[in-house]
């Protein structure tokens, strides 16, 4: 009994490699062929079937095939949104983007315009990693705007411009607190700056305000005595700005405690100068201290129904 169920076993995976092969065969011949309206049929079916890597495979062809002829639209239209079905974005974007270049006046054009910035948007990366299809994405999508400001689609690109805003924020806001947390203290102070200056209605503002202050008194303290008095005025100055602009913050207390410090250190570097005018090996020691300068850079610089089933 169990060797009569071995044999039909096996005489059902024969059958299923047998079937498998031809069918296999039937598409590599037809690929090969000279058929071209066949493979046009056939390609048509395949993306309708959502087996996208077979129509690309056909679409390949057919596109070269009949670049400048009556039926190239169709088929570059297909071909770019194949591309975008099997998540290559980049090759994507630029079918879209030449489809509408290609064809500006097809009814096609916007949404390819469109569909080429929003290739741009889905390959954005998270937050942390680098930044240049965010920044790419934003350009494709304000043009996309520009060009057609009446669009149904112009609403929905105003929302994908400030997801992709918001990520820049997360990243600016990110590598700002990084430099504090290294101890870069001169670079933090810059880089709040420049978070609160290219993004000045961020939800991180009172933090960032707060941390600023912060990063400025501890680059004081760690600045030589012939700086400090200038340095920690500046975050005194902060200090009583962020007091009247947050009169209910969290972070009141801590400033309150950073002034005084601040205060506090004015005092102690003057006492210290005034010791090193007669002391000049005391001298030469507060003249080789200082923090490092770094300067850190600013971070700042769908309707569906045209889309083959």
């Amino acid at each position: 009994m169990f060797k009569k169920q071995y044999y039909l076993l096996g005489a059902i995976l024969i059958v299923l490699l047998l079937a498998f092969g031809s069918c296999k065969s039937k598409f590599e011949k037809l690929k090969a062929s000279n058929d071209y309206a066949k493979k046009y049929k056939e390609a048509i079916r395949l993306y309708n079937k959502k087996n996208y890597s077979k129509a690309l495979e056909l679409f390949d062809v057919l596109v070269a095939r009949y670049r400048g002829q009556e039926q190239a639209e169709d088929l570059y239209y297909y071909y770019a949104y194949t591309n975008y079905r099997l998540h290559d974005y980049t090759s994507a974007r630029y079918h879209f983007k030449s489809f509408a270049d290609t064809y500006p006046n097809s009814t096609r054009s916007e949404e390819c315009r469109f569909m080429a910035a929003y290739c741009y948007y889905l390959d954005s990366p998270i937050f942390s990693l680098d930044q240049s299809n965010t920044l790419s994405a934003i350009d494709a999508l304000q043009l996309f705007i520009n060009l057609y400001p009446k669009s149904e689609r112009v609403a929905e690109a105003g929302k994908l411009i400030q997801n992709l805003r918001d990520k820049l924020e997360e990243k600016s806001y990110a590598n700002s607190k990084l430099y504090l947390i290294i101890g870069d203290y001169q670079a933090a102070v810059i880089s709040f700056g420049n978070s609160l200056r290219d993004y000045p209605d961020t939800k991180y503002a009172e933090e960032m305000e707060y941390l600023t202050i912060k990063a400025q008194y501890l680059y004081s303290k760690k600045s030589a005595e012939f700086y400090q008095e200038d340095r920690f005025t500046l975050a005194i100055t902060d200090a009583d700005q962020f007091r009247d602009k947050y009169p209910n913050s969290k972070y009141l207390s801590d400033v309150a405690v950073l002034k005084k410090d601040s205060e506090r250190g004015i005092t102690q570097a003057k006492n210290i100068l005034a010791e090193a005018v007669n002391d000049q090996r005391l001298a030469r020691k507060i003249a080789k201290r200082d923090t490092v300068k770094s300067q850190p850079t600013s971070e700042k610089g769908n309707n569906d129904q045209k889309i083959p089933n």
